[in-house]
């Protein structure tokens, strides 16, 4: 059955169809030829894939995300990230990075990091003089920090559909997303000065860093208020994103006098496109992973898997290259919804802490986001910059290399990922 499934499925995708339909059409065909089972069965695990609580955060974070892009945050967020890294070489290209570690904290999506801070910023940066590839190139890798420093809305999905604590696999994203940030500079750094980039020779005075911080405490706060409710236990993930919507809200009405009925109403259209999307995938996948647990697949492949190595670590290099693969040409969403349920028990088993496998599966399928050749990201920032993407898929290269670099570090080195839930008591 399991067999018959992903042949469907891959055969449908290779059509072009949507994934979604692409997913259930699938199923029918599975279900059709395997036969023995009701199609009853199929609407009753399509709904359940959506009956949760939980999932009612990923419309919110994406509607709080959307707000806070439109009223005005970037232009604060990115004046703080030239007065913080303007002295350095190459300071537009690390302002960009920076703050994608800030925006990160508000949209917790990569596809919106690369929208909102590329449409700001490549631009910016080829007409100060950086090539257009290298532009891209920054704005895409730096935009997968976004799901990995919470809110995350891929850790959301995960969460809701494997029963993990989304707390504490928030607090696990933090320390491997601020590794990220500070890993990308310095390619961005050394690309920099070797290739003469414009460097900001601008002085700030006392005055106007305290301002340029001053203006950007709304778009900082955002984050403390998500993670300081969870953390304290003031209130769920679900709760939290319902509170970021508020504030949203209130910062564009009152603090920047920007938001208005239109604005407004053109969030919550676009969110709710977005959020249609990401949830009928989730619906779909539910079945998806009930018929592969009906085909065995999940004990099949640990019994391979297990008949190779027992050794937990090597077995993860191997779920890290076959997620970085798999993450090159399937949506993310798609890639955790139906290989997460496989995956997560094998590593469990093996001795894997449940938040640890967590977060190295959403960082693996996240730095495929922009990795060639069919990086999402990679063709948002090349339509921006009006560039073919080819360009930008040699350019890309050394930050990958970063990227996945500090995906090994967080493998092998468990405490880059559990570290700070257990200080706080999480696990």
């Amino acid at each position: 059955m399991g067999v018959y499934l992903f042949l469907f499925l891959f055969f449908f995708m290779a059509m072009g169809i949507p994934i979604a339909f692409a997913m259930a059409m699938g199923l029918v065909a599975t279900i059709w030829c395997w036969g023995g089972i009701s199609l009853s069965m199929l609407f009753q695990q399509i709904f359940q894939g959506v009956n949760s609580f939980t999932f009612i955060a990923v419309p919110m974070f994406i509607l709080a995300g959307e707000l806070m892009s439109k009223v005005g945050i970037i232009d604060d967020i990115l004046l703080l990230c030239r007065v913080l890294v303007g002295w350095v070489p190459g300071s537009l290209a690390n302002a960009n990075i920076v703050a994608s570690m800030f925006f990160a904290g508000v949209s917790g999506s990569a596809v919106a990091d690369t929208s909102a801070i590329g449409g700001a910023l490549i631009p910016a940066m080829v007409k100060e003089g950086y090539d257009d590839d290298f532009s891209v190139a920054v704005t895409a890798s730096s935009s997968v920090i976004g799901p990995i420093i919470p809110p995350s809305i891929g850790m959301v999905l995960y969460g809701a559909t494997l029963g993990t604590s989304i707390s504490a696999m928030f607090m696990g994203g933090v320390v491997p997303g601020i590794l990220l940030g500070v890993g990308l500079m310095i390619p961005a750094t050394y690309l920099s000065i070797k290739r003469k980039y414009p460097r900001n020779t601008e002085k700030y005075s006392m005055g106007q860093i305290f301002h340029a911080v001053l203006r950007a405490v709304p778009a900082l706060l955002m984050p403390v208020i998500i993670l300081g409710g969870i953390m304290t236990g003031v209130c769920s993930p679900t709760e939290a994103a319902s509170i970021a919507i508020l504030y949203s809200i209130l910062v564009g009405v009152f603090y920047y006098h920007s938001l208005n009925g239109k604005i407004l109403m053109e969030c919550m259209v676009a969110s709710m496109i977005q959020s249609g999307a990401v949830l009928l995938i989730a619906a779909v996948a539910c079945p998806v992973g009930w018929l592969v647990a009906m085909g065995q697949v999940p004990v099949l492949l640990a019994d391979f898997i297990t008949s190779l190595t027992t050794n937990k670590f090597v077995v993860l290099i191997l779920m890290n290259v076959f997620l970085l693969i798999l993450g090159c040409g399937i949506d993310a969403n798609v890639s955790l919804l139906i290989f997460a349920p496989i995956l997560a028990p094998l590593a469990v088993s093996l001795g894997v802490h449940p938040i640890h496998f967590a977060v190295l599966f959403v960082l693996n399928i996240t730095i495929g986001l922009a990795t060639p050749p069919y990086g999402v990201c990679l063709f948002i920032g090349s339509s921006i910059a009006k560039i073919p993407l080819s360009r930008t898929m040699k350019a890309v290269l050394p930050f990958c290399a970063v990227e996945i670099l500090v995906l090994l570090l967080a493998t092998y080195v468990p405490d880059v990922v559990l570290g700070l839930p257990k200080l706080l008591g999480m696990i």
